[in-house]
């Protein structure tokens, strides 16, 4: 549920009177409430502040504008499985029902935008481009959930975390390095691992000389290739 006690940075028409962050076609989010002519707002959240949480009412659609968003379910055991890593441009919170399957949680200070779910369903209601980038987006998250299913019910734990490493490559690297913004548990709890066997497994990466620190979160790979191969 949407924290009351938070306020607006700012309220954002996406579309001609506004300019979206990143173009239309870029930026599936944008070109849905774009076209629609919807109206987003902006919210901040501090570091592992709750955004909504499990079985509450699904009543937005979110993306992420800046800093990284966690989904998890936490289950009887008292174990927590993370469902998705979200970063900018990333949307989240598309349910096919009326309640969250999943919580959501701020990784570090972040700020999302965020348009009544509705608006999103009455807009694809009436309008066929509106309807089919929805289920473009949909299907995304379908695709995402199927390959997390795979990644932990048939990989190794030095898979898991070669498949976890390429990902992040592919999203975050910036000039060769990637930041990331979970911490190791973070990680562990997404590929279904402890912290000591993920630990582990990037120690043994870093003697082999696939990837190097630069800092506790700050990764270089050396030899995506052999990651690959791992991954295959």
């Amino acid at each position: 549920m949407l924290n009351a006690s938070l306020t607006p940075l700012n309220t954002v028409v996406i579309g001609n009177k506004a300019p979206p962050v990143a173009p239309a076609s870029m930026d599936p989010f944008a070109a849905v409430t774009g076209h629609a002519g919807l109206v987003a707002s902006e919210f901040t959240y501090r570091k592992d502040e709750e955004i909504y949480g499990e079985d509450e009412p699904a009543e937005y659609v979110y993306q992420v504008v800046s800093g990284a968003v966690r989904t998890y379910k936490m289950l009887s055991d008292g174990r927590r499985q993370i469902g998705a890593f979200h970063l900018p441009g990333d949307v989240f919170g598309l349910e096919s029902g009326p309640s969250h399957r999943l919580a959501a949680e701020a990784i570090i200070d972040t700020t999302v935008r965020l348009v009544k779910r509705k608006s999103l369903e009455h807009a694809a209601g009436v309008d066929v481009q509106v309807a089919r980038k929805l289920w473009a987006m949909t299907a995304g998250e379908l695709r995402h959930a199927e390959d997390h299913m795979l990644l932990l019910g048939r990989k190794t734990a030095m898979e898991r975390v070669a498949t976890f490493l390429l990902e992040m490559d592919r999203r975050l690297a910036v000039a060769g390095m990637m930041a990331l913004p979970m911490c190791r548990r973070d990680i562990g709890d997404y590929l279904g691992l402890t912290l000591e066997t993920v630990s582990r497994a990037l120690s043994q990466l870093h003697a082999e000389g696939i990837l190097g620190f630069s800092g506790a979160r700050q990764i270089v790979l050396r030899n995506r290739q052999r990651l690959r191969n791992m991954d295959a």
